[in-house]
């Protein structure tokens, strides 16, 4: 990936025209400080002070922040009927989202107050390194039943979505092991990693030691046969595991890696790689793809929602069922409206309204866990269990590393960003 081989020197760059912004605190720290001790109520007060009348900027990497920054207005109104305040909302095509960002950081007229952003790896080291975008963790969401502030507060987490394996089930193929999708001849429907920086990151963060030693725990529990596939390729990286700086098992996630990016079938978006997955003609097909795209299936001849199964699904399946991403809120560092950013960033995460544009399907879970809806008879009607995919098990099943679980492989902002300049361009030179 071509970004990748360059990012370092544009991240020494960006520090050094940024470092006289980041020598004191902004106004925008001073405020957010402020409002980490405040409730929603008291936001929203300093927000009809700040912003009736005028129209908030928010970008995103989700169309919902419509929808949800128009609750917001609602909720304003119900307490300020004469509120006249407006959200504005743009969602950037094609990873834009950080160029626009920057560019608007450097303007003498900043337009953009908030921002729902997703790619850790390049938050971390473009955005939060370089003091554009400033991190808010709203009072109440710190104090809510069930919240890790640890994991899900720096930056602040909006969601975590999972992308998971899927495979048609029309065939004779038994999927049972995650190197099941690696074997000679399997190429598994996945969108291209210079178009889906997420999967880049999921693939980073398999070499940290708690995935790692899942992916070492799913090869020991291959039969012999399928041992002496994958051993001498393991093998073979041994030594770049350990250039790498990985822990004991780094050589078996490094395989795992070469493997599938070898070997993917690369679509342009999860959208299509659903559609087919699902037909009949696909028969003995695999996918890593977003879990929540089984909603969007219309039932035909042709076409089910009960010809795919969801691999971590199946009793006795071994390895991670997937990854999982977020979506993070973050104010940037010239907000023109910080106070009212905040109050919409709040109402997000503490308020189920608020939240309910992206809680009302399956696959997206609040990092707040007051606001999970359940989601586990999806694929029930009139009360016949009649697409059992549908049935999300949510977000402790998923993340669970038990035997009962997803093992989802999570996203960290932190490791990502740090193995960025190091696995990143391992894997750079294999596609």
């Amino acid at each position: 990936m071509k970004k990748l081989l360059v990012s370092l020197f544009v991240i020494v760059f960006a520090f050094s025209l940024f470092a006289c912004k980041g020598q004191e605190q902004s106004e925008v720290e001073k405020i957010i400080a402020e409002a980490q001790d405040m409730t929603l109520v008291e936001l929203m007060a300093k927000a009809y002070e700040e912003s009736n009348g005028k129209t908030l900027e928010g970008i995103g990497n989700s169309s919902r922040g419509k929808t949800a920054g128009e609750a917001f207005v609602l909720a304003m109104k119900e307490i300020y009927p004469d509120y006249t305040g407006v959200i504005n909302w743009q969602q950037p095509k094609e990873n834009s989202i950080f160029q626009m960002l920057e560019s608007d950081y450097k303007s003498p007229n900043p337009i953009f107050s908030m921002t729902l952003i997703q790619d850790g790896s390049q938050i971390q080291s473009k955005m939060i390194a370089t003091g554009i975008l400033r991190n808010f963790i709203p009072l109440e969401w710190r104090e809510a039943a069930g919240v890790n502030v640890e994991k899900d507060g720096t930056p602040l987490t909006l969601q975590t979505l999972n992308k998971v394996f899927m495979y048609n089930n029309l065939g004779d193929k038994v999927i049972n092991n995650v190197w099941d999708f690696v074997k000679q001849g399997e190429a598994p429907m996945f969108m291209g990693l210079e178009s889906e920086p997420v999967g880049f990151n999921f693939l980073l963060m398999l070499t940290k030691d708690e995935y790692a030693n899942i992916v070492k725990q799913a090869f020991d529990a291959l039969d012999d046969t399928e041992k002496a596939y994958f051993q001498p390729i393991v093998d073979s990286l041994a030594a770049k595991a350990t250039e790498l700086g990985l822990g004991a098992n780094g050589k078996y996630s490094l395989a795992w890696i070469k493997l599938f990016t070898q070997q993917i079938n690369v679509m342009t978006d999860d959208g299509p790689i659903m559609s087919e997955l699902v037909t009949t003609s696909a028969v003995d097909e695999t996918a890593l793809l977003v879990y929540s795209k089984l909603r969007s299936i219309s039932e035909t001849e042709t076409s089910s929602v009960n010809n795919v199964t969801v691999a971590a699904y199946q009793p006795g399946y071994v390895g991670f069922g997937g990854y999982g991403y977020k979506h993070f809120l973050q104010i940037p560092d010239t907000s023109p409206l910080p106070w009212t950013a905040a109050a919409f960033i709040a109402y997000m995460v503490t308020v189920e309204a608020g939240f309910h544009p992206w809680g009302k399907d399956m696959g997206g879970y609040s990092a707040n866990p007051l606001l999970r809806l359940d989601h586990t008879q999806d694929g029930f009607i009139d009360g016949v269990d009649t697409f059992p995919a549908k049935n999300d098990r949510g977000y402790e099943w998923w993340v669970s590393t038990g035997v009962y679980g997803g093992r989802l492989v999570i996203e960290d902002p932190i490791y990502a960003s740090q193995v960025a300049f190091t696995v990143g361009e391992w894997i750079s030179t294999l596609q």
